[in-house]
């Protein structure tokens, strides 16, 4: 059984490169606490808040961040790989540069983040909130974007093959230079109003 931590509040803590494997957290609060380097195996953080926390160069596998809020905090170089972020808020957040391989970051909250040259792939992003994001150069492909709110996304030179457009707006979004597949060029001039034949 994982260990469970219940409503605790951290603060000021040096967990640099630590190991939290099987651990269940509900309900905490991180604050000022250094997560560099950290390593997450199945971990559970469920409707925790993370303020000024330095998830630098952390590496994340199989672990879950519902329902939790980032204020503030430094994702510089983590990585999430397969991981459950479904609810989760990010606000003022370091994001650059964040790879996520696989899992569901669905109803994720990233309004204005700056997300220049990220590489998200193969992730279900369901009804994720991208308004006014900066994508410029990211790679987002293979990506489940349906429902989300791209208004005012800025998707210059982004590689989006694969990922799912069907809530793209074309004329909503910066898109100068972005990479698109044949399919995606079809659903996009049904979006604009063209007759394919």
């Amino acid at each position: 059984m994982p260990e469970l931590t219940e409503d605790a509040t951290f603060r000021d803590e040096d967990w640099y490169g630590e190991e939290l494997f099987d651990r269940r957290f509900v309900r905490c609060s991180f604050f000022e606490v250094d997560l560099t380097e950290a390593v997450s195996r199945g971990a559970v953080f469920d409707g925790c808040t993370f303020g000024n926390v330095k998830f630098n160069a952390s590496r994340h596998t199989d672990s879950a961040f519902t329902r939790c809020r980032f204020q503030r905090c430094n994702l510089f170089e983590a990585e999430f790989t397969g991981c459950k972020l479904v609810g989760s808020t990010f606000a003022q957040c370091d994001l650059r540069p964040l790879t996520v391989a696989g899992g569901d970051w669905s109803f994720v909250a990233l309004p204005g983040a700056d997300l220049r040259g990220v590489r998200i792939t193969d992730v279900r992003m369901r009804e994720v909130d991208l308004t006014g994001a900066n994508l410029t150069g990211a790679t987002i492909a293979g990506v489940d974007l349906s429902a989300a709110q791209l208004h005012s996304a800025r998707l210059s030179g982004a590689d989006l093959r694969g990922t799912d457009l069907t809530a793209l707006d074309p004329l909503l979004v910066e898109r100068a230079g972005a990479i698109i597949d044949a399919e995606q060029s079809l659903a996009i001039a049904q979006a604009l109003g063209f007759e394919i034949r």
